[in-house]
């Protein structure tokens, strides 16, 4: 989907972050607006062997993570760092995603999760052990550290862990 559509991560993240900062940095947007197997090759091409130096992401309420969704093929992409991905619920549209392996290469990873309909995935991706049937609980940087962030309703399952 293209940068203006409302239910674009990239249009979410220019207006709450990007178009805020004095000095705004190098973006390298996903081109959504293109077939997901074209912007998939496109994004994986001008990445390059970029490492990042931090991943952000959030965690869906079933766990998923960027457009890894829980049980999905893309969830055993070793090869490519970007593939086109199916969506795993609402909104169904065509999605890009970056693969496990190039999530966990980041130097650093950082998890923000908000809200009591986030607290059974985070229990799982943070307090169980790592399935593919909840794809935050592989993301871990290799080499570096990884930290989540969650409100006290987010949190509110790992007690009973």
């Amino acid at each position: 989907m293209p940068p203006d559509d409302d239910r674009s991560n990239y249009g979410m993240a220019r207006d709450a972050l990007l178009d805020r900062v004095s000095r705004p940095p190098r973006v390298h947007r996903i081109r959504g607006e293109l077939d997901p197997a074209e912007a998939a090759a496109q994004y994986e091409r001008e990445l390059g062997d970029t490492r990042l130096d931090l991943v952000l992401l959030g965690l869906g309420p079933d766990g998923h993570v960027a457009s890894l969704f829980p049980g999905a093929p893309t969830l055993e992409e070793r090869e490519r760092r970007v593939v086109a991905a199916e969506a795993g619920h609402e909104p169904f549209v065509a999605r890009i995603t970056l693969t496990l392996p190039v999530l966990c290469s980041g130097r650093s990873v950082l998890f923000l999760v908000t809200g009591e309909a986030k607290a059974e995935a985070a229990r799982a991706a943070f307090a169980a052990e790592p399935s593919a049937q909840t794809p935050g609980s592989l993301v871990r940087a290799r080499d570096g550290g990884t930290v989540a962030l969650l409100d006290r309703a987010a949190a509110s399952s790992l007690s009973r862990s």
